[in-house]
């Protein structure tokens, strides 16, 4: 990557910016691959997704900001603190998703269950996030819990789109103003149990 950045006009060029879309497309590749790929692909998805890691931190460093070593040592690090189980004597939690989220929280001082959910995901993974986040800090918001298998929610959710789209109605802009009333009614609830 330093002989690239050097050497390559193109690469030499290239900011965390102008990046984002090949990292998008990279990590898509790599749930293609796992989804209905070999290991052959995996390895070489991986690969293609590493690089990026690779290139953000070469940008980085070339700014005099940090380097990969920072984010590896960045990463080990979070993870013996979030893992008290496992690198210290703590004992395992009963619920070790709960435990990582109430880690995370406190350690980031976030307040809202809704603190750190990336703006930029697509509507239906930040719907999911919204939910389980506010799940996980005990929002009262009176959601369905009823089980449902993956076969079922995905014809479901199939259905819907196309009675939507047979309706005239976009279905991801229908789905980002649930989303935002959703989002409004953890900042209520949120709001009310702090007073």
């Amino acid at each position: 990557m330093a002989e690239l950045r050097l050497r390559c006009p193109w690469d030499a060029k290239q900011t965390h910016r102008s990046l984002l879309n090949h990292l998008v497309e990279e990590a898509a590749e790599v749930v293609d691959a796992v989804e209905t790929g070999t290991d052959d692909d995996l390895r070489e998805e991986l690969g293609d997704l590493l690089l990026q890691v690779y290139f953000h931190a070469r940008i980085a460093e070339d700014d005099g900001r940090f380097d990969v070593e920072d984010v590896a040592r960045g990463i080990s690090d979070k993870l013996v603190r979030r893992h008290p189980h496992v690198f210290a004597d703590d004992a395992v939690p009963t619920d070790i998703w709960q435990s990582w989220e109430e880690r995370k929280r406190v350690e980031k001082g976030r307040t809202s269950a809704l603190d750190g959910i990336a703006e930029s995901l697509n509507v239906v993974p930040r719907l999911q996030k919204v939910i389980s986040r506010s799940r996980s800090h005990r929002v009262p918001l009176d959601l369905p819990e009823e089980s449902i298998d993956e076969v079922s929610f995905g014809s479901a959710l199939v259905a819907l789109v196309a009675r939507a789209q047979a309706s005239g109605v976009d279905a991801d802009a229908a789905a980002r103003l649930a989303l935002r009333g959703l989002e409004a009614r953890v900042r209520a609830e949120e709001s009310a149990g702090a007073e």
